[in-house]
């Protein structure tokens, strides 16, 4: 299934991508990341889940998973 991309709400910034996409200019370069806070944000993601998880009772885990189970397969 191709990915469709999301309908900007904001007409300003509806109208600020249409003029780059014609002029094939972007108005601002994004700025560049501080390489010492995505280190840390790395950080705190890769032993998030696990220490989640293992804080979680089994009972819970089970709450969890049949909740999302149950969202996914719900028919609208």
């Amino acid at each position: 299934m191709p990915k469709r991309s999301r309908r900007e709400e904001d007409v300003n910034v509806l109208a600020k991508s249409i003029v780059e996409k014609t002029t094939k200019e972007p108005s601002a370069e994004k700025p560049e990341k501080n390489p010492a806070a995505v280190a840390l944000g790395r950080l705190g993601g890769l032993k998030g889940g696990k220490a989640r998880a293992e804080k979680l009772s089994a009972k819970r885990r089970k709450e969890i998973a049949e909740k999302a189970a149950k969202a996914r397969w719900k028919k609208d």
